[in-house]
């Protein structure tokens, strides 16, 4: 009995002194990943979109195989992105014969002194998947064995709805070079459903629902065919606001966004949540700003775009839209671009913790289209390729950055962010 009592005091004891020295050896006073600017741009948003319209869940049958290829430098400024987005961190992937290599540096949140967990890896591709070869913390290797047991036991704690084992085991190949590296899967009926609850969980379900009654209750009460997205924007921040009270802000002004994006664009929540198709239609109308309908439409889906994804991701698609447009469309429009820029303004406030609530107060007091959305009858629009070759030099013209500055003036000037 002596002998237990003395390992217990041991273990009291060291324990403390053995925790002191993990975190020591995880935690490091320099990033070992440099902070470096991710530049999306429109041809990487491009490849991103042929990649989904190929893989497209509802156009899949269970049991087939498909092939998603990217190639390195898309899959380094995917990681690095998503670092910086919603890690505040900076990432590095590098692609090898067989495998690739892959370090992410985070600054610990809420330290006054610079302090950065850094964590890399090793990959290789194995017959019907990848293997991790070697992990680390900071200076400390992480045994293998261990960190294989972990990773199926913590991924769901972060989100329930993540069933690890069903996503690997859809995981029938991988093929990676210096260059590229191409993910063989097969898809399975139930993939749609998993991916579905952890886009969407059941309480991000249930919050939808509460701005869909509501959307439902304002778009009936309103008579005009003809309405500006203003008259939505503020009933539904005004009850963003007052749930807000229990609920993170940014959280709240997210579901108000997701919620008028698909209504703007005349999609059904059905889609996204099949239970919907039981719940009460919203009137239709045609809304506006700076009275055009298609206006809120770039507004809208840049503010949800950069309220869940981030600023430059939002600004890449619509500019990305604008040269497709130029490209035998219906031209290059700065009017637009003017649209969606104030609407990644808007969805960066709304989902910024700083900003999120003093958001949802101006929306309570009511906003007028000129809180929110620049003049934009004087700015060029209609232009085919070879006119905005000519008068701009295109996305890399000086005239083009001249005007984008102006654009950009023009929004930080609208008094919802002063």
């Amino acid at each position: 009995m002596r002998f237990f009592f003395k390992i217990l005091f041991l273990l009291i004891v060291l324990s403390p002194l053995a925790l002191g020295a993990l975190l020591y050896l995880a935690v490091e006073t320099e990033p070992t990943v440099a902070s470096r600017a991710t530049a999306i741009t429109p041809a990487s948003v491009e490849r991103a979109k042929r990649t989904l319209t190929q893989n497209d869940p509802r156009k899949l049958k269970s049991g087939e195989r498909r092939t998603v290829a990217t190639n390195a430098a898309d899959l380094d400024l995917a990681a690095n992105y998503l670092a910086q987005q919603y890690a505040r961190g900076s990432a590095r992937v590098r692609l090898r014969s067989g495998g690739l290599e892959s370090a992410v540096s985070v600054r610990a949140p809420l330290i006054p002194m610079p302090l950065y967990l850094n964590l890399s890896m090793a990959l290789s591709d194995q017959e019907s998947a990848t293997r991790l070869e070697t992990l680390r913390v900071g200076q400390l290797p992480v045994p293998v064995w261990l960190a294989e047991w972990l990773l199926p036991r913590l991924l769901p704690m972060a989100n329930p709805d993540f069933d690890y084992r069903v996503f690997m085991n859809a995981v029938k190949k991988v093929d990676t070079n210096e260059t590229r590296m191409a993910v063989t899967y097969e898809w399975q009926a139930e993939l749609g459903d998993k991916l579905r609850a952890l886009v969407l969980p059941l309480a991000e379900q249930e919050r939808l629902r509460v701005y869909h009654d509501r959307l439902v209750e304002v778009s009936k009460a309103l008579p005009a065919k003809n309405i500006s997205l203003t008259e939505l924007l503020v009933p539904l921040g005004k009850l963003a606001a007052e749930r807000s009270v229990k609920n993170p802000a940014p959280t709240e002004n997210r579901a108000v966004l997701l919620i008028l994006t698909i209504y703007v664009n005349g999609r059904s929540l059905e889609k996204l949540i099949p239970e919907a198709k039981n719940w009460p239609k919203p009137t239709k109308h045609s809304v506006r700003l700076n009275q055009r309908d298609d206006f809120p439409k770039h507004f809208i889906i840049s503010a949800a775009l950069a309220a869940n994804a981030g600023g430059p991701l939002a600004d890449a698609v619509g500019l990305y839209k604008e040269i497709e447009d130029s490209r035998g469309g219906s031209g290059f429009s700065f009017n637009d671009i003017a649209a969606d820029r104030a609407g990644v303004k808007f969805g960066e406030h709304a989902a910024h913790n700083a900003n999120a609530g003093l958001v949802q107060k101006k929306l309570s007091k009511g906003i007028s289209e000129r809180d929110i959305m620049p003049v934009t009858t004087d700015l060029p629009e209609f232009m085919q390729d070879a006119e905005f070759q000519r008068r701009f030099g295109g996305i890399d013209g000086a005239e083009y950055k001249k005007m984008m500055a102006e654009i950009d003036r023009r929004i930080a000037a609208l008094p919802l962010y002063r």
